[in-house]
């Protein structure tokens, strides 16, 4: 099979899986009835590395676990989000960049083992930790829990995808030889999981108990002897494992960006592996968090914190997938556990800095609500997941307007029911943001019956902790004027999926940018690129707040608050020729898009 990039790669086909099969029934898959792993019936030392195939562009895969195997790793590591495999209940997509199959089938072709993550929720830093917003539908869903309301939701999904992964276990020729379980263990062995089952937990999840079964392994950043004793007295005799050995960190919007150094990682691991343990780099490559897939943060916070759309991490291999000093250094290390010499790195992709595309035209968001789908009239403010949307699937991601009608100015009270972020206008004139430290604005008298709108932002759910069942969006209660709840809204979807933006892009309501543009608004620009595309990187100084759309695909957030300063634009989202760009801004515009052939992440901070 030719790959994207042109490389002959074998595929591995059922059929020969199943050979492989007929020659593995008489030997073992990983067994952990020792201190050390067995593998095949022989000693086995899992060095791994996570890569999210969610994270990563499909024609980018092969290049990624090159590079991952190139540096001594021989266990790839991936979670599976049920929120983009099953978008709305019983819509199942597993095509194109999802396409798991495809990837376990690569991992195999290169000769890398699998510890799979399916979740169903998996933390990740990702919207929801991976589950799908529908779920919030029912008022009294409580999630990961045996509530028959979301085991019901999860057993369809499992059915399907357990279903697809069985044929790539070990035992049947393939290459998963573990499966981490979550609650769900009799729901993964009924459904046909024969592989060792691992659990992932940090020292204060370990001190919970483990599931029965299964073997208990940790996660964590820096060493603590105690854990792993603790680790040692809850499984005597069993193999160690680092299940997520933080290689870095994530950043939340308006904060710094975390770095973990390259030598305080390295001495780590060295003691790991002293020790005799096995260890997975959580994560070996991050990627990016596209479009509105971000998670947020909550624990130990007043009020949540968005994600930022990198995952770069500060990982061995950078979110565009640059060697870093880690890599090397880990390289080296890892070299010491191989018999033979470790393959070539592969060689880098070049990049290219555009020349600046400059804005041509633009639309208003008051102009773009005819291209939405007809709005929906509601006596009370309904949050997004219930809005009657996607085939009564609500509203997942974006933006959420509310608008209703006033009679008189005066004191407007939130009471904390934004989620996450309003901006309010009167009248189509900007008042001012509700969010979770402004919770009050006062709005201006004015004559007769005006419209009072707010533009409400799903800034993304949080990922872990507590507060994971309270996560659902838009306007989530009463708003006050004068201590009088606010009654009969309009309310306008804005997903801001691909068929909107075709639909916005193709319509002839666009306007020069000779006229001054307001605000929010979208704003448009063609890319020509002569020659086959590179990878680049968006920058946009002097905007605000906003997403960015390549050809109808949702590339991310960017916020000026940082400290994300570029996006990471891969060549395979490009033509050679014409390119659509489009921005969704906030508040302010600089007329030009930028780009740059290095990421800029903004200043640093070491993680604590």
């Amino acid at each position: 099979v030719i790959s994207d990039n042109g490389h002959l790669v074998m595929h591995y086909p059922l059929h020969i899986l199943y050979l492989q099969q007929s020659n593995r029934m008489a030997v073992n898959g990983l067994q952990a009835n020792t201190s050390q792993f067995t593998l095949e019936g022989k000693p086995f030392r899992i060095l791994g590395g996570s890569i999210h195939y969610f994270r990563v562009p499909r024609a980018y895969w092969e290049d990624r676990l090159l590079k991952m195997k190139a540096c001594g790793i021989n266990t790839l590591t991936t979670y599976v989000p049920w929120n983009l495999h099953e978008p709305e209940r019983g819509v199942f997509n597993f095509e194109d960049d999802l396409d798991l199959e495809a990837y376990l089938q690569l991992a195999a072709s290169l000769g890398l083992w699998v510890i799979l993550r399916p979740g169903p929720y998996i933390c990740a830093e990702w919207d929801f930790g991976g589950l799908p917003s529908w779920l919030l539908r029912d008022p009294n869903m409580k999630v990961r829990t045996t509530y028959p309301g979301f085991t019901d939701a999860v057993n369809p999904y499992f059915d399907l995808l357990i279903k697809k992964v069985v044929p790539y276990q070990y035992s049947n020729g393939g290459p998963i030889i573990a499966v981490q379980v979550e609650n769900e263990y009799e729901a993964l062995l009924s459904r046909g999981i024969t592989e060792l089952l691992v659990t992932s937990d940090n020292s204060q999840g370990l001190n919970k108990g483990g599931v029965k079964g299964a073997l208990g392994t940790l996660n964590f950043q820096r060493l603590h002897p105690k854990d792993i004793k603790y680790l040692d007295d809850m499984q005597p005799h069993k193999p160690k494992m680092v299940m997520e050995y933080w290689s870095g960190w994530f950043d939340t919007w308006g904060d710094l960006h975390h770095v973990f150094p390259a030598e305080d990682m390295i001495a780590v691991v060295t003691e790991i592996l002293k020790m005799d343990m096995s260890i997975n780099l959580y994560m070996f490559h991050g990627g990016t968090n596209f479009g509105f897939m971000n998670g947020g943060l909550a624990e130990g916070l007043r009020f949540p914190k968005p994600m930022i759309t990198s995952y770069d991490y500060d990982a061995p291999l950078s979110e565009a997938g640059d060697y870093t000093t880690k890599y090397r250094l880990l390289r080296n290390v890892f070299s010491h556990y191989h018999s033979e010499d470790l393959p070539k790195t592969p060689i880098l992709s070049e990049r290219q800095a555009h020349q600046p595309a400059v804005i041509h035209q633009h639309l208003s968001l008051w102009d773009s609500l005819q291209f939405i789908d007809k709005p929906f009239k509601s006596e009370r403010p309904i949050n997004m997941e219930n809005l009657p949307v996607n085939n009564h699937n609500g509203q997942s991601y974006g933006y959420t307007l509310y608008e209703t009608a006033i009679n008189s100015g005066g004191s407007l009270k939130s009471n904390n029911n934004i989620r996450d972020r309003a901006l309010v206008f009167v009248e189509k004139q900007f008042i001012g943001v509700l969010d979770y430290e402004s919770l009050e604005l006062m709005l201006p008298d004015g004559k007769g019956k005006r419209t009072l709108s707010f533009l409400v932002e799903n800034f993304g759910r949080v990922n872990y902790g507590p507060s994971l069942g309270e996560q659902r969006k838009g306007i989530v209660g009463d708003i006050e004027l004068n201590k009088k709840p606010l009654q009969d809204f309009l309310i306008y979807s804005l997903e801001m999926k691909p068929a909107f933006i075709n639909r916005l892009q193709t319509s002839g309501h666009w306007v020069s940018m000779r006229q001054k543009p307001s605000f929010p608004g979208f704003f448009q620009t063609k890319l020509h690129i002569k020659t086959q595309p590179k990878d680049t990187f968006v920058n946009l100084p002097g905007w605000g707040k906003g997403v960015i759309f390549v050809n109808g695909r949702n590339l991310g957030r960017y916020y000026s608050a940082g400290p994300q300063q570029t996006l990471y634009l891969p060549a395979p989202w490009l033509n050679r020729g014409e390119n659509q760009l489009m921005v969704f801004e906030e508040k302010e515009a600089d007329g030009k898009i930028q780009f740059s052939s290095s990421a800029d992440y903004g200043m640093t901070v070491d993680v604590k």
